[in-house]
């Protein structure tokens, strides 16, 4: 380190001793509601692995930095004591000792130790602390020790009651009330010291300070002892313990001191004893009783308090100075003027008092302080009422003009100065010892951003909307002012300006823009939207090569001009959302000092002494659970879960610091990265196959961990498995067989029913051939049987026609020989014979019948379809329709054949049958 780097130091150090009663490192409070136990933590220890464990007034309490777990005894009674050591948690209550382990599944389980053996009687103690010393855990009672090693236990039983232990260079200390101080060796007490033999001596701690033994007790102070020599040690801290009552006592590595009290909270000293910071109830401590105390990794100290766990932040890289009365306010800008710090709100203006540290009020100030700035050796207060000199703690107006927000020196003048006020812009300029102002006609708007661009060139920034650019002329006494909103400008709303290594630079809604001079325009700023991001204002005065800013989450930055590095960020969680919105602001106080001003207070960044926290610790897996059951975990992080479950992994990082978690689940190369809502991820519906679940611990800065891998096979459904498969082709082929051997016998059943069928057809068709050939056998009979009838009946025609003939030749002989007969009646009555002989009734029915038996009743339909015919008629289209000729039919009708055919004529006009048509053709067709 080098000389300047020492007194930068130094310095520091010096700035530090003479504000620490006012200041705080960072601590957090944890209350009932958050941890969700009883109110007294009576003891607390930090596992290897980072987690906390709390002895609760009703169990044990873990903490992993995210999430709080409480477990209960199986009695359920208090716990007293807990200690940490390895894998295993020890915890000591009323009547029972015993140890916490987590078995395969990520359950903590307990296992009692008191029953090491038969009790005669009740215990009848409780066991108030647990220390461990060359692989013995001791367990103190009020009453006696006990020893625990490799399963077997031990029992101490000193005189007097036991108040504390202690162990120091590879001894143990026990020390009593009314008998002093003992060394155990070999189970054996062997006295060292009684301090006070007279007055019963509660001694707190014993420790190692410089060769010697530093002895802390409750009420009697502090005392040290070179193993001959035994002398009350004065300290700054001394007479304080004793007032306040001393319960508790940690010596930190740096070899600074924590006192516990029972009255106030808790001290913190340097190794000379001397109180570095005082935190209790009044500077936001949850309680002003300290139970019990514990260190973790990077100087981070947990607290046991009466009514709440708190978390403080030893490394001192950042302190805090906490207004409780709410009479500060929100804190607007801080300076460091004459080893005075003043502190702007916007009640008014307060300073810190050098004698008693205490928050004072600057009369006549009450009001909006916007801004403190040293000039010219003076302080200028910027104050809603106007603008003022600060002097001797008491105020001097030098402007009425309202709202002095910011005010710039002019380049390359000593003496000349410009504001932005509530009503435009206000020129300062130093004359003789005085300071002379004018308000500069050409502006009334509200300026409250402005920088100088060049020696007459000026940019303001509108309080709301609105950006321009100033001319000034050579004497300053008028101006020009030219409106930028249509040059470019991505927007004319909230618009912040900075002039950054003699770049215009522009904040704007939608990010970073700067001037470009060559064509008098606004154009994006791709540098500063890559450096500091779209979202991210500048908070700090942009005039040195370090520029501090604040992200949209919050996350404020020391960046560096020079590299572009970021040399120190600050996470969120610190400032508890006590930043003064939209006016943040950054302070140089003295050399590496920074102030941010907060609600109620501000925060005091010493950026040489900042340490980076260690990289964040990689997930580890706390619990798996399917379907709310939990499963063992193991070390090869190869995990096979049925198909359709809810699956859920626990994680925790107990080491890291304001992190959050992030998972990508991927089945193939590709990652992509989500953030965990808390430390516990869900995962449901996923599909059969094989995944990676990773998990990584991140913070806002951007920081990662390395990452923890799970692998998950995803068991196919019972549908999808070589089982099922094989089931179901064997199901399948039995079903196909089935369907098979039904189609076959189907087709069988169809082709036997088929045979018969065509066999039935068959048989039918040769039953209807043979029926047709007896049809036709008959018909052809009927045929022969008509055939026969009709030469029959032909011959009967025939033969009546030859009989006729006969008889018309006979009775023609009888007329032409009439005269040879002598008895004239006998020839009329021989003629008569003849005549009905001829047309005798009974042979026509017989020709009728023998001729409906061939032509299938022809006269009734001839009857029916002819009613006019006459029997005559019907005689002649019978004989017609048997072909017979007209001389043939005349000797039958006994007329002639004249007299036929005129018959004949009128009977084709009763069947109205025209010329051309037939009468035989007629009747032989006629059905």
């Amino acid at each position: 380190m080098n000389f300047k780097n020492i007194l930068v130091l130094i310095s520091i150090f010096c700035f530090y001793s003479k504000l620490h009663a006012q200041y705080t490192p960072f601590f957090q409070n944890y209350s009932l509601t958050e941890f969700n136990a009883g109110n007294q933590n009576w003891g607390v220890s930090v596992a290897e692995n980072g987690k906390l464990y709390v002895a609760n007034d009703k169990g044990l309490v873990e903490f992993d930095g995210l999430k709080w777990h409480f477990f209960q005894l199986p009695n359920k009674t208090i716990i007293r004591s807990v200690l940490a050591h390895k894998d295993l948690i020890y915890t000591g209550s009323y009547e029972e000792f015993g140890y916490w382990k987590k078995n395969q599944k990520g359950e903590l389980m307990y296992t009692s130790l008191s029953n090491f053996q038969e009790q005669k009687e009740s215990l009848n103690e409780e066991f108030w602390q647990i220390l461990h010393h060359n692989g013995n855990i001791y367990f103190r009672s009020f009453l006696n020790l006990y020893i625990y090693k490799e399963n077997k236990i031990t029992k101490i039983e000193p005189k007097s009651t036991i108040i504390s232990c202690n162990t120091i260079d590879n001894k143990v200390y026990v020390s009593t009330l009314k008998d002093g101080i003992f060394i155990l060796q070999n189970k054996t007490l062997i006295p060292l010291i009684n301090i006070d033999k007279s007055n019963n001596v509660k001694v707190i701690s014993i420790t190692k300070f410089k060769n010697r033994l530093l002895i802390t007790t409750s009420l009697k102070g502090c005392y040290l002892y070179d193993g001959k020599v035994l002398e009350s040690w004065q300290p700054e801290i001394n007479e304080v313990i004793k007032e306040q009552q001393l319960n508790s006592f940690l010596e930190l590595n740096n070899g600074n001191m924590v006192f516990g009290t029972i009255k106030n909270g808790v001290y913190i000293t340097n190794n000379l004893g001397e109180i570095l910071f005082h935190i209790n109830k009044e500077n936001g401590l949850l309680n002003n009783t300290v139970l019990s105390q514990g260190l973790g990794k990077n100087n981070k100290l947990w607290i046991g308090l009466d009514n709440g766990i708190a978390l403080i932040d030893l490394n001192y890289s950042h302190t805090f100075y906490n207004d409780n009365s709410g009479e500060l306010g929100a804190v607007y800008d801080i300076i460091n003027y004459k080893n005075t710090l003043y502190i702007g709100s916007n009640t008014g203006l307060f300073y810190l008092d050098n004698n008693d540290n205490k928050l004072k009020f600057v009369e006549d100030s009450q009001g909006q302080v916007w801004e403190l700035k040293e000039i010219n050796g003076d302080l200028f207060c910027g104050h809603n009422n106007g603008t003022f000199l600060v002097e001797n703690k008491k105020l001097e107006k030098v402007s009425s003009s309202t709202g002095g927000w910011v005010i710039k020196k002019i380049p390359e003048s000593k003496n000349m100065f410009i504001q932005g006020t509530y009503a435009g812009l206000v020129r300062y300029s130093y004359q003789n010892g005085n300071w002379e102002t004018k308000h500069l006609s050409g502006t009334t708007i509200p300026i409250k951003y402005l920088v100088f661009e060049d020696q007459y060139t000026a940019w303001a920034a509108h309080a709301y909307k609105g950006l321009f650019r100033v001319k000034f002329d050579k004497d300053y006494e008028n101006i020009q002012v030219k409106d930028y909103k249509n040059k470019g400008l991505y927007s004319d709303f909230n618009v912040r300006v900075h002039n950054i290594k003699n770049d215009i630079c522009f904040k704007t809604n939608q990010g970073w823009q700067k001037y470009e001079a060559l064509i008098d325009s606004i154009v994006p700023n791709t540098l500063l939207n890559e450096t500091f991001g779209i979202d991210t204002n500048i908070i700090s005065e942009p005039d040195t090569d370090l520029l501090v800013t604040k992200s949209k989450k919050d996350k404020i930055s020391f960046i560096s001009l020079i590299d572009g590095k970021t040399n120190l960020e600050l996470p969120n969680e610190l400032f508890q959302k006590n930043l003064v919105v939209h006016s943040e602001g950054i302070s140089q106080i003295k050399d590496s000092i920074y102030a941010l001003n907060l609600y109620d207070g501000f925060m005091l960044i010493n950026k040489v002494s900042h340490t980076k926290s260690d990289s964040l610790q990689e997930p580890i897996i706390e619990r798996i659970e399917i379907d709310k059951n939990l499963v063992s975990i193991n070390d090869s992080d190869v995990y096979e879960f049925p198909f359709n479950k809810n699956i859920s992994i626990s994680i925790s990082s107990s080491y890291s610091n304001n992190h959050f978690f992030e998972y990508a689940l991927s089945n193939s190369d590709t990652l992509n990265w989500y953030k965990m809502d808390n430390e516990k991820l869900e995962l449901s519906s996923l599909s059969s196959d094989d995944y990676k679940i990773h998990f990584r611990t991140t913070n806002i800065s951007g920081a990662l961990s390395s990452v923890k891998t799970l692998q998950l096979k995803i068991s196919p459904p019972w549908y999808k498995r070589r089982l099922f498969y094989l089931i179901a082709v064997l199901f399948i082929s039995l079903i196909i067989y089935w369907l098979h051997k039904r189609k076959i016998d189907k087709e069988q059943e169809a082709l036997h029913k088929k045979l018969i069928k065509e066999q039935e057809e068959l048989l039918k068709e040769k039953a209807i051939e043979n029926d047709k050939k007896i049809v036709q056998l008959k018909n052809d009979s009927l045929k022969n049987e008509v055939k026969l009838k009709s030469k029959q009946l032909a011959n009967t025609a025939m033969a009546l026609v030859k009989k006729n003939e006969s008889m018309l030749e006979i009775k023609n002989e009888l007329i032409k020989n009439k005269t040879g007969f002598e008895n004239a009646l006998m020839y009329k009555r021989l003629l008569r014979k003849i005549d009905n002989s001829i047309g005798h009734e009974d042979e026509w029915q017989l020709f009728e019948y023998n001729f409906n038996q061939v032509h299938e009743e022809f006269f009734n339909q001839l009857k029916s379809k002819h009613p006019q015919l006459t029997h005559k008629d019907l005689k002649i289209c019978a004989y017609i329709k048997m072909n017979l000729l007209t001389k043939e039919i005349a000797p039958l009708m006994n007329v002639s054949i004249r007299g036929l055919e005129t018959h004949r004529y009128r009977l084709k006009r009763k069947l109205n049958l025209k010329n051309d048509k037939s009468l035989g053709d007629y009747l032989r067709n006629f059905k």
